[in-house]
């Protein structure tokens, strides 16, 4: 067992400590992932058997990753034995064993956001409700909320106080469209994410013999960032721990910042009047920040009273103090922090992906992104448009989610006519009704028009039929064939690639969907030759994985060398060498609307604080004194935030206008290489985020370029060779649109893009 002595005393001790109730407190960049890890693999050297173990983390990825070390210490075979992954990924294959106890297909749906929004503007529509009251995403949310505090549609509708609420919010009607789209759901065979979590509550509830079986497999429970979990999850993993007691949670209070999703920060802080004889350790060396950075935050967080007390402190060196920085308006900010970044790659050799742009909404994102476009300095932005969101994907997924679940009733209103069959908006709204009136779904309206007679003429019916006929094909094949074959004759059968590779000729557009096509279909063969001997290579398998992918397993690009770009909640468990917090100003951030209790306030504070502990290196805050809001120009004031860091720890530059290349000159050495003189140890170094090739600054080029004419080929340094398809603007202002073929079109500058003409 020498992987133990890779850890510091306090992660040794919390590795170890494997019976009983146990909290792990994990500061900022303390390494908790490795003491997870290493505890399991530990559990298993000493004899704990891994089906026995469950582990539940944030993401995907990050269970991904742990079994994959887990099997490095133990072996593969043991490490692929452990119950590992989200809440969400974990409890759907529970419910999907025993679907057929709650009603429920064992291959049943899970709706994202955007399919539970066409429900419900669906029930908002035919309820003839007004639909600025009742806005999808407003009234998702309050179904959201009541699933993750266990409120059945029945006991919402009996709920005084919850009535009362709804009144005062003018949506009376909101108890109604509740049930009916709890209902809806149920009949298409389908859970929303919520439901993962609400119906496996409901299981564990309704049959003891459930419960007892899993209390019984699980005898040893993990529980990562166990500070944003809801009512709902604290409630599964308490009944689930309640024989053997043998829980480990992991997380930090100061790190709590979800409780706009349900997350309840009152389950870490409580863990101990659920377990008394619970034991505590604190990991409390950070090994990821400078000294400035960590004591900074230190006296950030201090400011908080709700909180487990903890001393974070760090052997790292003492590091550049926070720079603080103050713009005129926010398209200036935006224009210092890119002119920042520019002067720090040219001047000391270092990667794009050093560097992050973090802000409290994802509105921010526009002045940096001009910004960013006009210098020619890649970037990319986290929480965007996902892969598995774009039209052609939806489409195509919308089949597969039809042939593993007939009654998808979402997936078939999508692809009924598409591509064009000849069957009508009217047919298919009448189809709909006469599902509604019986409580069926479509499909079983479609597949018996004998038995349930609709007013769609002879021709819509016949259309109607062969689609049936063409989807129960599909179906016959779901456990026959893999997942690769199975997709790609569902994409040539259905016609949706005919449809796309007509479309490639008319513009560069079409031509990047059929390519996303074509890249999910190589996502599906990537996964087939990744299922293991005894796992299901199946479409039904993958479309599993794919429907419970979060936000942080979507954050991938095969060319990583880019500037990020995300909301401060979208950066939560990552860190870059260099950081810049913008838009540090009062009712920004801290949020006008976290103003109205200390509960909300504490919970801004720690969202800094997170902020601030991304930084490896260095740490920008930056304010403007004022931003455009609403097409105003308003005032604004500099963050309360920036007052609570220690005077010592701050730098303030003086103002700068966002203009000209003379900043770089003021930067000193705040950018120098890490691993030069004296700079951080080798540790740190080598956890920053992987570039894949050095940065080359691009350099203004004023000639030549800015005679191009539509139809011209040229080669780009990143992108390589493309065609001229559209040019806007003149003299150095002037800009292409070109169409490359392996990455769209691109929008450049041409004094800055450093194009090679070719005619």
């Amino acid at each position: 067992m020498g992987y133990l002595d890779e850890l510091n005393t306090s992660q040794r001790e919390a590795a170890e400590n494997i019976e009983g109730p146990t909290m792990v407190i994990a500061g900022a960049g303390s390494g908790k992932t490795r003491v997870l890890t290493f505890r399991i693999a530990y559990m298993i050297d000493k004899g704990v058997d891994p089906f026995n173990i469950m582990a539940l983390t944030f993401t995907n990825k990050a269970a991904k990753e742990m079994t994959e070390r887990i099997g490095t210490i133990v072996g593969g075979g043991e490490a692929r034995n452990i119950t590992m992954g989200t809440f969400h990924s974990v409890f759907s294959r529970i419910l999907r064993y025993n679907a057929d106890r709650l009603g429920y297909p064992s291959n049943f749906t899970i709706y994202d956001t955007q399919d539970s929004k066409s429900v419900l503007k669906s029930i908002i529509s035919d309820f003839n409700l007004d639909n600025k009251a009742y806005k999808a995403g407003n009234v998702l949310g309050r179904i959201s909320s009541a699933k993750n505090n266990l409120i059945s549609p029945d006991a919402y509708a009996q709920n005084a106080d919850i009535q009362q609420e709804d009144k005062m919010s003018k949506r009376p009607e909101m108890g109604r469209v509740y049930k009916t789209y709890a209902n809806r759901c149920f009949n298409a065979g389908a859970m929303d994410f919520d439901d993962l979590l609400y119906q496996t509550n409901v299981l564990l509830r309704d049959f003891p013999e459930v419960l007892y079986h899993y209390q019984q497999k699980f005898r040893y429970i993990l529980v990562d960032e166990y500070q944003d979990t809801n009512y709902a999850q604290y409630l599964i993993v308490k009944k689930l721990a309640a024989v053997y007691e043998n829980i480990c949670v992991v997380g930090d209070d100061a790190q709590s910042i979800y409780s706009f999703r349900g997350a309840n920060i009152q389950n870490i802080l409580n863990f101990k009047k659920d377990y008394p004889d619970f034991k505590l350790f604190k990991l409390e060396q950070n090994y990821r920040s400078t000294k400035n950075i960590v004591e900074a935050a230190n006296g950030v967080i201090a400011k908080n009273k709700d909180q487990i007390k903890k001393t974070v402190w760090t052997d790292n060196v003492q590091g550049e103090k926070i720079r603080v920085v103050r713009t005129l308006t926010d398209n200036e900010e935006g224009k210092l922090i890119t002119n920042k970044i520019y002067d720090a790659i040219g001047n000391n050799g270092l990667y794009y992906s050093d560097f992050a742009i973090l802000y409290r909404t994802n509105k921010q994102s526009r002045s940096f992104e001009e910004s960013l476009r006009k210098l020619n300095i890649p970037y990319k932005i986290y929480g965007g448009l996902s892969f598995y969101q774009r039209k052609e994907i939806k489409d195509l997924l919308s089949y597969f989610r039809l042939t593993a679940n007939h009654h998808d009733e979402e997936a078939l209103k999508r692809v009924i006519n598409y591509p064009k069959r000849g069957i009508g908006k009217t047919s298919m709204q009448n189809i709909l009704i006469e599902a509604n009136k019986h409580g069926v779904s479509a499909w079983e309206i479609m597949s018996n028009f004998m038995k349930y007679p609709v007013a769609i003429n002879t021709g819509a019916k016949n259309k109607m039929s062969d689609f049936v006929t063409m989807i129960k094909s599909f179906a016959a094949q779901l456990e026959k064939i893999d997942g690769y074959t199975l997709a790609q004759e569902i994409a040539r059968t259905s016609g949706i690639l005919k449809e796309l590779h007509t479309d490639k000729d008319k513009g560069p557009e079409e031509v990047e969907r059929y390519q996303n096509i074509e890249e999910l279909l190589s996502g599906i063969r990537s996964f087939v030759a990744g299922q293991g001997e005894h796992d299901s290579k199946s479409l039904s398998e993958f479309m599993m994985d794919v429907a419970l992918l979060t936000d942080a397993d979507q954050n991938k690009d095969d060319d990583k060398n880019h500037v990020t770009l995300m909301t401060i909640h979208s950066s939560k468990g990552l860190e870059f060498p260099n950081v810049y917090l913008v838009g540090l100003e009062e009712n920004l951030f801290p949020s006008q609307m976290a103003l109205n209790s200390r509960t909300e306030l504490e919970e801004e504070r720690r969202l800094f604080y997170v902020a601030i502990t991304r930084a490896k290196t260095t740490c920008t805050l930056s304010y403007a004194t004022s931003r455009f809001l609403w097409g105003n120009l308003i005032s604004s004031e500099p963050s309360r935030f920036i007052d609570e860091i220690d005077r010592k720890f701050l730098e303030f530059e003086a103002p700068q206008r966002g203009k000209g290349r003379s900043l770089g000159g003021r930067l000193g050495g705040a950018f120098s290489n890490p691993t030069a003189s004296g700079g951080l140890n080798k540790n740190l170094a080598s956890k920053s985020l992987t570039p894949v090739n050095r940065a080359n600054p691009p350099k203004p080029k004023t000639g030549g370029t800015l005679d191009l004419k539509v139809g011209y080929n040229v080669e780009h340094d990143r992108f390589g060779k493309g065609k001229v398809i559209q040019l806007d603007g003149d003299g150095p202002d002037k800009k292409a649109t070109i169409f490359f073929p392996k990455h769209g079109s691109k929008t450049v500058l041409l004094r800055f893009a450093n194009l090679k003409v070719e005619g």
